[in-house]
């Protein structure tokens, strides 16, 4: 399971938010159809951009409650002033990320920076 992290600035529309999504692919060397579920925190669980992203791909979006960011902190990567600020995370799209993956999950793209939007990519540790 491969799960997108998505964070943004208020209002940021879709068409950016997708843009992030698709820059991280792009890092990844993946294809976006091999990404199978979205993730935010609590504090971006209204966002029209991130819900609107996922109704457009028909992906699951998991809204990741701040006890389980604040668990999966010590594997992120990056450290967002903005971020720590706003929210109980020094990366939310990377902590979303890994959270909604799961216990052993692993960042495979750092949290990157599209049009307003953030976006990681993480893999659940889970064999298939």
């Amino acid at each position: 399971m491969i799960v997108a992290g998505l964070g943004c600035r208020r209002g940021t529309p879709m068409e950016s938010v997708r843009a992030a999504l698709l820059l991280a692919c792009q890092e990844a060397r993946l294809e976006p159809a091999t990404v199978t579920a979205l993730a935010t925190g609590t504090i971006k669980e209204d966002e029209p951009g991130i819900l609107e992203l996922a109704t457009h791909l028909g992906l699951p979006l998991h809204i990741v409650a701040d006890e389980d960011l604040t668990a999966a902190e010590p594997r992120t990567r990056t450290v967002s002033q903005h971020s720590l600020a706003r929210t109980v995370s020094p990366s939310l799209s990377e902590a979303a990320a890994l959270a909604a993956a799961g216990p052993a999950s692993e960042l495979i793209v750092a949290r990157v920076i599209a049009e307003g939007a953030t976006c990681a990519l993480a893999r659940s540790g889970e064999t298939s």
